[in-house]
């Protein structure tokens, strides 16, 4: 059996891990009885922690917030991971998060034994981060609100500016919050059209409070997955579907970029999933690629590409022409 402050810390853990327990799972957890687990509650509620509890069968505990913030609980590995985001301040996707990020880590890693601060070095040695860029960022307030809803299931109402700049009052159930293409996502269920949507979180404004709690539906896919479809492709006129004749690990270097999804089919091709509002920036973007591709989506594609390829064949002509001072017409 623990001893008495090692209990505590286990006990505290526990309550941080998730929302709600009841008196008896925390006791099989702690291996103790549910009176030694009442008095523990009694002892970190007198340490300053905000322990709310239910009475009856259906009953259990709560870790609450409280008017100061009480000491948290991290494993070597939660303890890494906040460390590592708050070096790279997230990117510079989370308003006003940098200079409060630098004042948390140096809280941080004045405590962390030498073995994770090493760690967490080693890793920033060998992390490179794209280069920050000019995109909307969103509110920490925002994010806080969307991760907490998600955390605790619990149904949100918010304003939405959709990419046309149309506005909309919805009512989803959260799941997820997705960082991807330099972008924050909400995956979530919209109640009022019965189908799963993707939210850019800069573009949502909440409303409190927060709806009742909902049980939770079975995800259409992996959230990273379903998200990276839906902003590279389906909010766009022209979806395209290419196969690229090279291998996706080759193309890794712009999967980070937010225009589209890459998967493999076998050692030398993959599949490009994009999506683009004109046929001249899709064209642009499979160029860049550098490498043989065929298109099966969408078919006006190809038509188009003739008429990119017969312009920069002309400039072709033109500059060797200008060389041997010819006038391209002439030629």
């Amino acid at each position: 059996m623990l001893e008495t402050s090692a209990r505590l810390l286990r006990l505290l853990s526990l309550l941080q891990s998730r929302r709600d327990w009841t008196g008896p799972e925390l006791a099989e957890r702690l291996d103790v009885t549910a009176r030694t687990v009442r008095r523990d509650v009694e002892r970190l509620r007198a340490l300053g922690y905000p322990v709310h509890a239910a009475p009856g069968t259906a009953g259990g505990y709560r870790l609450g917030a409280g008017a100061a913030l009480p000491p948290l609980l991290l494993d070597d590995e939660e303890a890494v991971a906040v460390a590592l985001c708050l070096r790279t301040g997230a990117g510079g996707t989370v308003e006003g998060v940098e200079e409060t990020s630098v004042r948390a880590l140096a809280k941080l890693e004045q405590v962390l034994p030498s073995r994770l601060r090493h760690r967490v070095q080693s890793m920033q040695a060998i992390t490179v981060q794209p280069g920050r860029g000019g995109g909307p960022t969103v509110g920490q307030q925002v994010l806080t609100v969307l991760g907490a809803a998600c955390r605790d299931r619990e149904r949100l109402r918010f304003d939405y500016l959709d990419h046309r700049g149309a506005a909309s009052r919805r009512t989803v159930e959260p799941y997820r919050l997705v960082h991807h293409g330099r972008r924050w996502y909400l995956l979530a269920y919209d109640v009022d059209r019965a189908d799963w949507r993707t939210f850019r979180a800069d573009r949502i404004e909440p409303k409190s409070p927060t709806g009742p709690r909902f049980t939770p539906r079975e995800l259409p896919e992996d959230a990273a997955a379903y998200v990276a479809k839906g902003v590279t492709s389906r909010a766009y006129r022209y979806q395209a579907v290419i196969v690229l004749h090279t291998s996706a690990d080759s193309l890794a270097q712009y999967s980070w970029s937010g225009f589209g999804t890459i998967t493999a089919r076998d050692d030398l091709s993959c599949e490009l999933r994009t999506g683009f509002e004109s046929l001249d920036a899709l064209a642009m973007y499979v160029g860049m690629l550098g490498v043989h591709f065929e298109i099966k989506e969408p078919p006006e594609f190809a038509d188009h590409l003739r008429a990119v390829a017969a312009r920069l064949s002309w400039a072709a002509d033109a500059a060797e022409s200008s060389r041997a001072g010819v006038s391209p017409a002439g030629r």
